[in-house]
């Protein structure tokens, strides 16, 4: 999710969009400023390197231990500006700013049939990188087994925003508080044993900062063995500034990724951002543009038990990601009107009323009083922890698997069969809004856990998510599997459609790639038909338009996508 509106930045000719080794929004700094950098060194540092950027009176603030070539700095402008001929140094940025109903969801991903073979996510550790966990929620209680704020400023670890204990509901809440004779409605997790591991990164406001967010991976990175984490959620996002290759926030996800956690990350909620001419394509948020990670989007369920009326919602992030292209989300799960974990006083609590749930609702009391266990919240931050709870489940089951063939087999075993189109009118504004279901949208399809957890297809290699490649002379789209030198990956080929191989692209992508119109063309859907919406995707120019929607508000709308 993304926080508050970002003033229009025009990037002409991306292929050389940046200046020596800073990024855009940290050149023609005021003189007098004091700024938090992030720097990347082309390795490890050594004290004197480290030195030489505070020799002109910076100062040092954190150095990750899994990871030490990421390193944040407090510069004066001077010591900014020298970054640039500082042969050390890879790259360098501003620590920008970021931002953080199962009884349905729960059997449409297949987690109850799960549960019912015994795959809980017992001895799973799940990074929850967010605002707090609270450790006194029911549904959570004595599995919450490691805290810590990298809040700046903040020791506390409870969740104050009230995001953070909605997302570890989500992935491993247990339902304590609606079972029971009295219940009528269940809101298990997807995998209720696992453990959650709370590292707290946004504020009371939900708001946080990339240099936190890194500080975090890094914790979860040197606390792998303790406490068995093979998975990070990251429910939270930023807009895209750089290529991935040079994002801070991507880098430290792959580091994660090669230190065999699976992470994953929400797609964003700017599906219904039109405001640069792409119908809400390209607005796959950061990290979730990094090929490694496991990117999420979101469906709405409808309040039925089966996956054959789902639809992605329509503020779910489209792709391809800005810079690179590359092909997200790469896969859809259930995300709208989720009803999980609440924090009593929270932020959300007083900023969403309506968003309350009577406990009539799951109980046979047939009380209006609201809930003091659960509130509902929609938005892709929903969607990726259902995910999460799969990926558990699936190493509970296969302790060994990678987090490339956890990858290869979620998007393997996806559901293909989505109706060609949806749309939904917002009655309040009067707009109305149309999903393609295409491999932009979709990715390659909708979890099925079961399938999933069924599946013993083995590869070796790499699950790069691929890079979109358009040529310039017809206007069709390849899909490039091999965009990382010396990388071997386990779709199959880089031909346009791939081979029916294990893991060929038939197998991962089905259908969606099938006809031109889908993915390629000279009228494709993401908005080559207009000159700036055809320069935003491919690269001519970038535009981060000042009218984009609050993404985060729209992601905690009382009524989601209904």
């Amino acid at each position: 999710m993304t926080i508050g509106k970002f003033t229009i930045l025009v990037i002409a000719g991306l292929g050389h969009a940046f200046a020596g080794a800073i990024s855009k929004d940290l050149q023609n700094l005021p003189a007098a400023a004091m700024t938090e950098v992030i720097v990347q060194f082309n390795a490890s540092p050594t004290q004197v390197q480290l030195g030489k950027v505070v020799a002109n009176g910076g100062a040092l603030k954190r150095q990750q231990k899994s990871f030490p070539a990421i390193v944040v700095y407090s510069l004066p402008t001077a010591a900014v500006n020298a970054l640039a001929t500082n042969g050390d140094i890879k790259f360098a940025s501003m620590n920008r700013p970021l931002a953080g109903k199962l009884d349905y969801a729960n059997p449409t991903v297949g987690a109850s049939l799960a549960l019912s073979s015994g795959w809980n996510g017992a001895t799973i550790g799940i990074a929850v990188i967010d605002s707090g966990v609270d450790s006194s929620h029911p549904d959570l209680s004595g599995r919450v087994v490691y805290s810590e704020s990298f809040v700046t400023g903040e020791t506390a670890t409870a969740d104050g925003f009230g995001h953070g204990t909605h997302v570890a509901v989500i992935a491993a809440g247990n339902a304590a508080a609606s079972t029971g004779a009295n219940t009528t409605a269940t809101f298990r997790g997807i995998a209720p044993a696992a453990n959650i591991i709370n590292l707290r990164v946004l504020n009371g406001q939900g708001a946080g900062t990339d240099s936190s967010v890194i500080s975090a991976i890094d914790r979860a990175i040197v606390l792998k063995a303790t406490y068995n984490i093979r998975v990070i959620n990251l429910s939270l996002g930023r807009p895209i500034f750089e290529s991935y290759t040079l994002d801070p926030l991507c880098r430290a996800v792959e580091a994660a990724w090669r230190a065999g956690i699976v992470v994953v990350v929400a797609a964003g909620n700017g599906g219904r951002n039109t405001s640069m001419g792409t119908n809400g394509y390209s607005t796959i948020t950061s990290p979730g543009n990094d090929p490694y990670v496991l990117t999420v989007g979101a469906t709405k369920d409808l309040k039925t038990l089966v996956r054959a009326d789902d639809v992605v919602t329509t503020y779910s992030s489209k792709g391809p990601t800005l810079i690179d292209q590359i092909v997200k989300p790469d896969v859809v799960a259930p995300g709208n009107l989720i009803v999980a974990g609440k924090v009593n006083g929270a932020t959300l609590m007083s900023l969403y009323p309506g968003n309350e749930v009577p406990q009539s609702y799951y109980t046979t009391a047939g009380s209006s009083k609201t809930s003091s266990n659960y509130f509902t919240l929609s938005g892709t931050s929903m969607s990726t922890p259902v995910v999460s709870g799969i990926v558990a489940a699936m190493i509970q089951k296969s302790s060994k698997l990678t987090p490339d063939l956890v990858k290869a087999r979620l998007m393997r075993t996806a559901s293909k069969g989505f109706a060609w189109s949806y749309s939904y009118t917002d009655a309040a504004a009067g707009t109305t809004y149309t999903v393609t279901h295409d491999i932009f949208t979709m990715g390659a399809g909708y979890v099925d856990m079961i399938s999933a957890l069924n599946d013993s297809s083995t590869g070796t290699g790499s699950a790069l998510s691929p890079k979109a490649v358009r040529d310039p002379v017809t206007g069709a789209v390849w899909l490039n599997y091999n965009h990382v030198a010396g990388t071997n990956v386990v779709w199959g080929s880089n031909v346009v459609w791939g081979s029916n191989v294990v893991w060929g692209s038939n197998v991962v992508w089905g259908s969606t790639l099938q006809a031109d119109t889908l993915v390629g063309g000279t009228n494709v859907v993401w908005g080559e038909s207009t000159v700036s919406g055809f320069n935003v995707v491919w690269g001519e120019s970038i535009v981060w338009g000042s009218n984009l929607p609050d993404m985060f508000n729209l992601a905690m709308s009382a009524n989601g996508d209904q």
